[in-house]
């Protein structure tokens, strides 16, 4: 593997969740192995739980990560090719990505969408142009439109929790005040196809996700019919994908409650707005796995910094 970008990046998903699983029973089993390289962490955009776990899986691994806020802290990156730099941006991506490259063995990469320019996002243009220009590999922390470690997560969290061979699993849209992007949606998509399950979506008319993406997955319009037997209950809100980036419906009826849920277990990859996507009683409760996933984000986050540092 030469990046880790998306998740279909995974050769076998199964085995990847065991290595995991082995990770987390030994964090520091594998500290040799990144002595002496850098970590380079690279946010254009704001991060809690991205930015920590990476940290802390580079360190398990015994790397030096080094962390940079490009928006604020950094030159304004042009990405155009053959662009006239008479304007707010200073330096071009294709000096910054060689230069980065020489202080770091990989690098990991978060920048969002515009949520405007649905050919824009689907280009993938920030995440691409680090893969094109820099001379290491790079990890995605989430990009316009996928969030691969997260997805990595998510599949790892069920595995530890599933207590049937092949669990119901529904990815829900949930009401929120702003227009969110489809990145984590579309990487649990994505893992739920690689895994063993029975997996279905519901949405609001209007809030169906990519298609090329969900492929021939169910989709429900109607919450509690796909909620029936469900083992796991993913929720996460995304802006319309057909009417793009726009927020179309906020039905407060689609907030997840611990009636909806039934004995199926919740899970979010935060941050949540509680009584708006989810209320108290359900996060506050043992159906929720939210504080595991974040736990996991680690683990999954080293096992690909791993699989990388092997290959160098």
């Amino acid at each position: 593997m030469k990046h880790y970008t998306s998740i279909h990046d995974i050769d076998n998903i199964d085995t990847w969740i065991e290595e995991a699983k082995s990770l987390k029973s030994n964090p520091l089993k594998h500290k040799e192995l990144g002595r002496n390289k850098t970590l380079g962490l690279l946010f254009f955009n704001s991060s809690l739980r991205t930015r920590l776990s990476t940290q802390k899986a580079a360190l398990n691994l015994g790397m030096d990560p080094i962390v940079m806020n490009v928006s604020g802290d950094a030159w304004g990156i042009e990405f155009g090719d053959g662009t006239v730099m008479d304007g707010n941006t200073a330096e071009h991506i294709k000096e910054a990505a060689a230069v980065v490259s020489q202080y770091c063995d990989i690098i990991a990469v978060r920048a969002f969408p515009t949520l405007t320019d649905k050919a824009k996002d689907e280009s993938e243009q920030v995440l691409k142009s680090f893969i094109e220009f820099a001379s290491v590999p790079i990890v995605n922390m989430e990009s316009a439109t996928g969030h691969p470690l997260q997805g990595l997560t998510d599949a790892i969290t069920i595995s530890e929790h599933a207590k049937v061979a092949r669990p119901r699993v529904v990815l829900s849209w949930a009401p929120h005040v702003k227009a969110l992007p489809h990145a984590v949606a579309n990487s649990f998509v994505q893992a739920m196809h690689k895994m063993d399950v029975e997996f279905v979506i519901a949405n609001p008319e209007g809030y169906n996700l990519n298609p090329q993406i969900t492929g021939d997955t169910v989709v429900y319009h109607n919450q509690e019919e796909a909620f029936k037997d469900a083992d796991f209950v993913y929720t996460k809100n995304w802006s319309s994908f057909e009417d793009y980036g726009k927020v179309k419906n906020t039905d407060p009826n689609w907030m997840i409650t611990k009636e909806k849920l039934g004995n199926a277990k919740f899970m979010h990859c935060l941050p949540v707005r509680r009584n708006l996507v989810v209320e108290d009683a359900v996060l506050d409760s043992d159906s929720s796995l939210v504080i595991q996933q974040a736990n996991n984000r680690t683990f999954a986050a080293q096992l690909v910094l791993k699989k990388l540092l092997e290959n160098l």
